[in-house]
């Protein structure tokens, strides 16, 4: 079965209604295991790894990528990535 490379929906949305700054909140939050605002679902890893995304992404659109584009990067990054582990 082939993995999912990027949850775009869930990822637009953390990035659209999030700050960087609330974001990486909720990140810190989660890893000590409180409550936080960011409506995310499911295991330890995938919260984080889609809330990291989405910082990623918020980040390109503050600096002015356009956010399709940003979701893009991000996608080839992780692609890139994956390629470099599996050599």
């Amino acid at each position: 079965m082939r993995e999912k490379v990027i949850d775009i929906k869930e990822v637009r949305k953390l990035a659209n209604m999030f700050t960087i700054e609330e974001i990486e909140n909720c990140i810190a939050l989660h890893l000590r295991k409180e409550k936080h605002s960011c409506p995310l679902t499911g295991t330890d890893d995938h919260i984080i790894n889609e809330l990291a995304k989405a910082q990623y992404v918020r980040d390109r659109v503050d600096k002015g990528v356009l956010p399709l584009d940003a979701i893009r990067e991000l996608a080839e990054k992780i692609r890139s990535f994956k390629q470099s582990q599996n050599k």
